[in-house]
């Protein structure tokens, strides 16, 4: 196998793993959702380089149409969550200062309720995991926290590994990266059977395996 084609194959087997996270990712919202008997659930991701939220999967209202969408990442309550670490729960969000109203109406839906949780990983706060408007004559408590929590702790994992391979496959197709050297190398080192290329190769695995 030439280099171009390990790198084809690699970059093919990060995206689908991609696809494997984010379908995990909806099947959370979804089931959460539909727990809760809520009109809408979503997970946002923080982008740390822009410091915004990006809607990484919705169920219910918005369905379809938000996945990719992007607010402040200090911007209302998810915003909130994602800054203090700390989860909340609002049942009358048009008299709490930290709903952001105008936020919500570029998304085509305006909450009355909310529960959102911090999506952590090894202390770093990744994201955002909320539901939105239970049915009429329920309110968000402690009981509905615990277990929205979680699903948070799964929706992290997720998070961080589709985080992960979106790295990965930024990586395999950057002509100058270190990820590129390593791809060229095990290209020319393909189908050799001698001591000094299983050192390299052991070499490389060690190396990558410290990274």
């Amino acid at each position: 196998m030439d280099e171009s084609g390990f790198r084809a194959a690699v970059a093919a087997g990060t995206l689908a793993s991609e696809a494997q996270h984010r379908a995990l990712l909806q099947s959370i919202v979804d089931v959460a959702r539909a727990i809760f008997g809520a009109k809408a659930s979503s997970i946002f991701l923080l982008d740390e380089d822009t410091e915004e939220l990006v809607f990484e999967a919705v169920s219910g209202e918005g369905e379809g149409d938000l996945i990719g969408m992007r607010m402040p990442a200090s911007a209302g309550v998810a915003g909130w969550v994602v800054m203090t670490k700390q989860p909340l729960a609002i049942d009358d969000l048009a008299n709490d200062p930290r709903h952001a109203r105008n936020v919500a109406e570029q998304t085509g839906y305006v909450p009355n309720a909310i529960m959102a949780v911090p999506l952590l990983y090894e202390e770093r706060a990744l994201g955002v995991l909320s539901v939105l408007d239970p049915p009429e004559g329920t309110t968000f408590g402690i009981a509905e926290m615990d277990v929205l929590a979680l699903f948070a702790a799964q929706a992290a994992i997720a998070l961080d590994l589709l985080q992960r391979a979106r790295r990965a496959h930024a990586l395999l197709t950057d002509e100058e990266s270190a990820a590129s050297a390593v791809a060229r190398v095990a290209a020319a080192l393909d189908g050799r059977d001698d001591d000094a290329g299983r050192r390299l190769l052991a070499a490389l695995e060690d190396v990558l395996r410290k990274d």
